[in-house]
C-alpha cells in the first residue's frame, strides 16, 4: 500500500532540498530592491548565464570529485591550458566543431592522466591536483609565451555571447524606457521552448508518480507534488520570459542545459552514478560490495578534465582571447558552488542541480554587488562568508538528521 504524507510533513523533509533556491530567491529580490530592479532586468538575467557559464560547467564535475571524497585544485590552470589549446587548433583552421572535439579531448587526457595517479597509484587528490595546478599553468605560459593568444575570426567569440532568437517568431513592440517610447522586440521562440519543456517535465513527474503508486511506493503528497510542479514551471516560463526580452536564448544557456541533463542523468539513473554516491559514501564497503572504486575514481577524474576543456573553450570565448592567466580562482569557484549547493565536505552526498544552484548564488552576489560598484576585495570577503555559513548548515543539518 503506497503512503503519503500530510502535506505540511512534505514540505519539512524536503525543506533542505530546496533551501538553495529559497536563498538564491532571497538574494535575488534583496539585490532587486538595493539595485532598483536593475538585477532582474533581461538583459542582466541573460548576462548572468552568459558570465558564469564557464564556473557552472566545471561545478558540474566539481560536485562528482567532492561526492567521490576528493577534490580537484587544477580545474583553472587545466581550463587555461584547454582554452589556449582550443584557440591555437582553430586558428590552424580546422574549423569550430574539431576544435570543440579536440579540445575536450585534450581535458579528458588531462583528467584520465591525473585519475590514475589518483587512483591506481593512491597518491591523495589534493597533492594530484595540486602538482596538476602547477604544472598545467606553466604549460600554459609557455604555449602561450606569457602573451594573449586571439582567435583570427570573431566566430569564436559566438560560442559564448550568440544568442538563438528565432526572427521568424519575433514581436515588435512599443516599450517606455527613460520617458521615451522606443521599439523592442519580444522572442516568442525561447517562451515557445519553455512551453514544451514544462509539457515534457509535467509528462515523465505524473508517469514517474504513477509508476511509483502501482508498484505500492510511497509518495509525495498529491497537494504537495502539484505545488511543486507548478512552482518549478513557473520558474521554467519566467526564465523563457527573460529570455524572449532580450536577444532571445543564449548558445551556452543550451550547452549548459545538456551538460546538466546528461550529468543528472547519469548521477541518478544509472549503475555508474550509484557507484559514485556508493564510492563517496564508503570507499572499502563499495569495494567489499563488489564495486571498482579506482575505476569509479579514475572515470570522474577523466569527466572531469573534459568539462574543463569545455570550460576553457567558453571562457576563451567569452574574453576572445586566450589569456596566460586565464583560470585563475575559477577552482575555488567551482568548489565553493558544490558546498553552497549542497554537497558534503565528506563525501557521499550532492547533486547536480545543487552545484548549479550554488554557482547561480555565488554569479547572483557577485553581480549585484558589482551593479552596486562594490570593490573586488568586498566581493571576496562576502563570497567567503557565504561559502562557510553552507558547509556550517551542512553539518549543523546533517548533525540534527544523526548523519554524523
Amino acid at each position: 500500500m503506497n503512503k503519503s504524507n500530510s502535506f505540511t510533513d512534505a514540505v519539512k523533509a524536503n525543506l533542505r532540498n530546496y533551501s538553495m533556491f529559497i536563498m538564491l530567491g532571497i538574494i535575488m529580490l534583496g539585490f532587486a530592491i538595493l539595485t532598483n530592479g536593475v538585477n532582474v532586468s533581461s538583459r542582466n538575467f541573460t548576462n548572468i548565464f552568459v558570465q558564469n557559464s564557464y564556473i557552472l560547467v566545471l561545478a558540474v564535475g566539481m560536485v562528482m570529485v567532492i561526492i567521490i571524497g576528493n577534490i580537484d585544485l587544477s580545474v583553472g590552470s587545466v581550463a587555461a591550458f584547454t582554452g589556449a589549446i582550443s584557440v591555437i587548433v582553430y586558428n590552424a583552421g580546422v574549423g569550430m566543431f574539431f576544435t570543440i572535439i579536440i579540445t575536450i579531448i585534450c581535458g579528458l587526457i588531462i583528467g584520465a592522466f591525473q585519475g590514475y595517479w589518483i587512483a591506481y597509484v593512491k597518491i591523495p587528490a589534493f597533492i594530484v591536483t595540486l602538482a596538476g595546478m602547477l604544472l598545467f599553468r606553466g604549460l600554459t605560459y609557455i604555449i602561450t609565451n606569457v602573451t594573449p593568444i586571439t582567435p583570427k575570426l570573431d566566430s569564436f567569440k559566438q560560442i559564448a555571447i550568440g544568442t538563438i532568437s528565432g526572427n521568424i517568431f519575433t514581436i515588435t513592440r512599443m516599450v517606455e524606457k527613460r520617458g521615451k517610447m522606443v521599439e523592442q522586440n519580444f522572442y516568442l521562440l525561447p517562451v515557445i521552448i519553455a512551453i514544451i519543456a514544462i509539457a515534457i517535465m509535467l509528462y515523465f513527474a505524473f508517469s514517474e508518480r504513477n509508476k511509483k503508486i502501482k508498484n505500492d511506493f510511497s509518495v509525495k503528497p498529491l497537494s504537495y507534488f502539484i505545488t511543486e510542479q507548478v512552482v518549478i514551471s513557473v520558474l521554467i516560463l519566467i526564465i523563457g520570459i527573460q529570455f524572449a526580452n532580450y536577444r532571445g536564448i543564449p548558445e551556452v544557456f543550451i550547452l549548459l542545459a545538456i551538460t546538466i541533463g546528461i550529468f543528472t542523468f547519469i548521477t541518478k539513473n544509472t549503475i555508474f552514478g550509484r557507484y559514485i554516491y556508493a564510492v563517496g559514501g564508503n570507499s572499502r564497503s563499495a569495494k567489499l560490495s563488489g564495486i571498482n572504486s579506482e575505476k569509479v575514481t579514475f572515470f570522474v577524474h577523466m569527466i572531469m578534465g573534459g568539462l574543463c576543456g569545455v570550460s576553457g573553450i567558453l571562457f576563451t570565448a567569452y574574453m576572445n582571447s586566450a589569456l596566460p592567466d586565464a583560470g585563475n580562482l575559477f577552482e575555488l569557484d567551482a568548489i565553493a558552488a558544490s558546498f553552497i549547493g549542497g554537497a558534503s565536505a565528506s563525501g557521499g552526498i550532492g547533486t547536480i542541480i545543487g552545484a548549479i544552484m550554488g554557482g547561480l548564488i555565488m554569479g547572483v552576489i557577485n553581480n549585484g554587488m558589482s551593479l552596486m560598484n562594490i570593490g573586488a576585495n568586498w566581493q571576496y570577503v562576502v563570497k567567503a562568508l557565504v561559502l562557510l555559513f553552507a558547509v556550517w548548515y551542512d553539518i549543523y543539518t546533517r548533525k540534527k538528521s544523526g548523519m554524523v
